[in-house]
């Protein structure tokens, strides 16, 4: 039931006075506890406050502010007028649905959005599941004096402007009045909206109990695990990140497909660590199982061991309803799941990630396949997991070369979108590399910020193409080298492609200079490499490179796309961008390489 706040009913005074006498910092932690992981969400048209409330909100609460219309600017590089000028109003609004997913898996923080984000029956229903809608209420004359001196409006670009304002009232007040909560946004100090809003969640929050992310809620599972959802309707599943996961496998999957068997996928040096903890908890399930061995290394996302795979799970007598367990890292990940979305025309399938990198990436999102000889995964399908189990502990084993590679697709998640993560890991990697809580925050939040955007937007359309920071340079090094882990793995091809990605948006003026160098820096503090001439034995040039490339996914009708960046944390699609141009930088790149030696 929507809670309705009248002007002036403030439940908790600046000072301290309120009915119940608790200090302001006592009142916002009970709110807070309250809220749980909800984010709180502002709503209502342009001009009736939801930015700078939302701001004074936030810093009474302690918590994120996050503008929408600023987050969509960010990620088209472009402002919203420019989006409104180039493509139209259904092309923005598709983003907008897009980004308001992913903000509102970011758990408990304020976000101010855009005018017609609520109109959106999709993103209405997301914000009832997972946060607390308030409707900033104005009056037509109190909105109107607000935007009639912002020509910027794209939708008040007409003769009679205020008619259309007015228009646009009578349209969207019926859909804002379903809000949890309504506040009136008046003149004066903002600071008494937000007051009004404090008391508004006073009334509303005891009433239910705060949804959790929390694994321990599942009585088949260990108590403290942490639990993502990717959250794709009938087809969604959850990733579950924590000590022990491991020998769960049985418990879990005779939950999820009464009597399946599995099959389990795994390569020899995860098998000497962790293949015989598996097989003992599917027996101790009572489930019939097989284990399939492969090489370790790129060199088994290939067209011959996919072949034996598929294969030695036919001659297993392995049915449609039976399971696939990828158990390892990126390689086995993505070969088990291309045959698993393969053999009979698609089997079930769990990833069972045992390295950071698949544990914070490769795992999550139904991505699957092998190379070819013409590049990098360029052979596979989209083929979704019913569930990820990320155990922390298997990282125990994992060699530190292995684990600074996946720390930098963990980093890269703080660099598409999330300033405050990066600036978190700058503070905590060492906790990060040493284990404890920092791993699994990290793990986790990494999780969320994929599993935000995958549900968003599945078969990379669009924003998921962010995830791709680096990857354009990345796979083309691994090409060139062989795809040989002993010179290159791909976590450091990505930590090479990131810097890169930063120099070049430096070159472009998209992004600062210090704020490359920032970036560099963090990632050669941690051990990664960030030049091509760090590769051992490279002897390439800038034509291979280019080369190389266009042999990527991501090129269409011979232009090359990459992910750029107007800052940290402001990272954004950039399409067409000419083979001339990256071949200028890359020569560049290697006469300083030279220069360097």
């Amino acid at each position: 039931m929507a809670c309705y706040i009248q002007p002036m009913t403030i439940g908790i005074k600046p000072g301290g006075e309120s009915g119940e006498e608790h200090s302001p910092d006592a009142a916002a932690a009970r709110l807070l506890a309250l809220l749980g992981r909800r984010p709180i969400v502002l709503v209502g048209l342009m001009g009736s406050g939801k930015t700078a409330i939302g701001r004074r909100l936030a810093q009474r609460l302690g918590l994120e502010f996050v503008d929408s219309d600023a987050e969509i600017e960010r990620a088209a590089g472009l402002t919203i007028p420019e989006i409104f000028s180039r493509y139209g109003e259904p092309y923005f609004r598709d983003g907008e649905r897009r980004v308001m997913t992913r903000l509102l898996a970011g758990g408990a923080r304020i976000i101010a959005t855009g005018g017609g984000a609520f109109m959106s029956e999709e993103t209405r229903a997301r914000i009832r599941e997972t946060g607390i809608s308030i409707w900033l209420k104005a009056d037509l004359d109190v909105l109107w004096r607000r935007v009639r001196k912002r020509n910027h409006r794209p939708l008040l670009q007409n003769g009679d402007p205020e008619a259309m304002l007015k228009a646009l009232m009578d349209e969207r007040d019926p859909i804002y009045a379903q809000a949890d909560i309504t506040v009136i946004s008046r003149e004066g100090p903002h600071d008494l909206v937000v007051e009004d809003i404090l008391a508004g969640l006073e009334s509303k929050l005891p009433q239910e109990s705060p949804p959790t992310q929390a694994a321990d809620a599942d009585p088949s599972g260990p108590a403290r695990a942490e639990r993502v959802r990717v959250d794709l309707g009938e087809r969604g599943y959850d990733i579950l990140i924590g000590e022990g996961l491991i020998g769960e496998t049985g418990a879990r999957l005779t939950h999820l497909a009464p009597g399946a068997a599995a099959v389990i996928i795994t390569d020899e040096n995860v098998a000497r660590h962790q293949l015989g903890g598996l097989e003992a908890a599917l027996a101790a399930a009572d489930i019939r199982h097989q284990s399939i061995v492969v090489a370790p290394g790129e060199g088994s996302k290939s067209y011959a061991s996919f072949e034996r795979v598929c294969d030695a799970i036919l001659a297993g007598k392995f049915e449609r309803g039976d399971c696939v367990i990828a158990l390892g890292g990126g390689v086995v990940g993505d070969l088990a799941g291309f045959a698993a979305a393969s053999v009979r025309r698609g089997m079930r399938l769990i990833q069972v990630p045992t390295s950071l990198l698949a544990q914070v990436d490769s795992a999550i999102g139904g991505k699957t396949g092998i190379n070819s000889p013409h590049g990098k995964n360029l052979v596979g399908a989209f083929y979704q997991p019913m569930l990820v189990l990320a155990d922390t502990a298997s990282l125990a084993s994992l060699p530190e070369r292995e684990f600074r590679a996946g720390y930098a697709e963990t980093v890269k998640y703080g660099l598409i979108g999330d300033l405050a993560f990066f600036d978190w890991l700058e503070a905590h990697w060492r906790g990060v590399f040493t284990g404890g809580p920092e791993r699994t925050r990290a793990i986790a939040k990494s999780c969320a910020a994929k599993a935000a955007i995958v549900a968003a937007d599945e078969y990379e359309s669009g924003e998921r193409a962010l995830l791709n920071l680096g990857h354009t340079f990345a796979h083309a090094l691994e090409r060139l080298t062989g795809y040989d882990g002993s010179r290159l793995v791909h976590g450091e091809a990505v930590a090479i492609g990131i810097a890169c990605a930063f120099r070049f948006s430096a070159r472009r003026g998209l992004a600062s200079e210090a704020e490359a160098r920032r970036v560099e820096a963090h990632l050669c503090t941690v051990g990664l490499p960030v030049h091509v001439r760090d590769i051992p034995g490279w002897n390439g040039d800038a034509a291979a490179i280019v080369e190389a490339m266009m042999q990527d996914k991501k090129v269409k009708r011979g232009g090359l796309t990459f992910i750029l960046a107007h800052g940290i944390g402001r990272c954004f699609i950039a399409k067409n961008v000419a083979a001339d141009e990256i071949r200028a930088f890359l020569e560049d790149e290697l006469k300083e390489s030279r220069r360097a030696r």
